[in-house]
């Protein structure tokens, strides 16, 4: 895998925070400490849940496992999805806080756009926990539970290389760009996480871009909607591609990645090496297709359960588990951070990656 060092990781960084999207560079987990728990609260406290709308497979699965995972320790779950957006979350987090919630888990809809809520979330005693999702531009968070999200981007960008390669021993390649939801936090973070990877094979010509369009304002999918996806790949196949041949494509995440394969087939273009995330279920099975390239397996079971555990430490009054706590500036402060390690799948693992997954497990034997 490309690793950056400092210099790499610093311009990372500063190029997100000057767009208020403020994300992660890539920095070695500390082999200790972390932040004090809150001190403690009754056993039996509400913990709220705010989840973003369904756009993959995996928050619907995090409803559920926050719901039994929290039943199970003994806190009262409120759960709730803001599938209407921004003005539905806010309005769900501030009914949540006026059931005296400890802890406010946040998987944001849009990081920007919450900081009244979580300031009255804060003002009434509750910790903050941003899931998946960093909270921006607010000093109302107390940490972060996430996949290291620079690092997914760098798998990305690495399995492209890798794939085209494969394919064709021999560049150059034509390849296109695509990213997720600029109201997302992270989807920015993938993109420079990937680019990090990308950009010096663009610039010595290994890879060609014959649309031209390479920043990420230029590859952005709106609410990460597929329809988005295949529509903008219908406009770069047929300007860019009626004669040359669309060697790769760098896709953000699985669902993404299939509407981009449906805009290809529908123009008669081979199959390109293409990327993904989120190891939806569909695409697992065009990866064992041969279709679909790869994708990177973010078990949502161990995130969720992470999540969990910051609850019960905190409801004991235990030092959380921290291991980043440097690269997480919000725009506001440095939130400290606890990552899980995402996993890269291929043809060549596919039928080992998910031996313990119950959903996936069955499929890949």
């Amino acid at each position: 895998m490309r690793m950056f060092g400092k210099a790499g990781k610093a311009a990372a960084v500063a190029a997100i925070a000057a767009l208020t999207l403020t994300g992660c560079g890539r920095s070695e987990p500390s082999t200790g400490g972390g932040t004090e728990g809150a001190g403690g609260f009754e056993q039996d406290a509400s913990i709220a849940v705010a989840l973003p709308q369904k756009t993959s497979e995996n928050w619907v699965l995090a409803e559920k496992l926050f719901n039994d995972g929290l039943s199970e320790a003994g806190f009262k779950p409120d759960v709730q999805f803001a599938n209407a957006g921004v003005s539905e979350q806010q309005n769900q987090i501030s009914a949540m806080i006026t059931k005296n919630p400890k802890v406010l888990i946040v998987g944001a809809v849009d990081g920007t756009q919450l900081g009244t809520q979580l300031k009255q979330a804060k003002d009434a005693g509750a910790t903050i926990i941003a899931y998946d999702r960093l909270l921006l531009n607010t000093e109302n968070v107390d940490y972060y539970v996430a996949y290291d999200n620079f690092k997914v981007g760098e798998l990305q960008g690495q399995a492209l290389l890798e794939g085209l390669k494969a394919k064709k021993p021999q560049g150059p390649y034509n390849i296109e760009l695509f990213a997720g939801s600029p109201d997302d936090a992270n989807a920015k973070v993938f993109f420079d996480g990937a680019m990090s990877v990308l950009k010096p094979k663009i610039d010595d010509g290994t890879l060609k871009v014959l649309s031209g369009q390479t920043s990420f304002e230029q590859a952005v999918t709106q609410a990460w909607k597929g329809e988005n996806a295949q529509r903008r790949a219908d406009t770069l196949i047929s300007g860019s591609y009626t004669t040359e041949p669309l060697d790769g494509v760098l896709s953000p995440n699985d669902l993404l990645a299939r509407s981009i394969l449906t805009s290809v087939k529908a123009a008669g273009k081979p199959t390109p090496v293409i990327t993904g995330q989120d190891s939806e279920v569909e695409s697992v099975k065009s990866i064992l297709a041969g279709e679909q390239y790869s994708t990177i397996n973010k078990d949502t079971r161990k995130l969720v359960e992470h999540a969990i555990t910051m609850a019960k430490d905190l409801q004991a009054g235990k030092e959380l588990e921290i291991n980043d706590k440097d690269s997480y500036k919000n725009g506001v402060k440095t939130v400290p951070a606890y990552l899980l390690e995402p996993v890269i799948v291929t043809s060549a693992n596919v039928k080992t990656a998910y031996v313990d997954d119950p959903v996936l497990g069955p499929i890949t034997k």
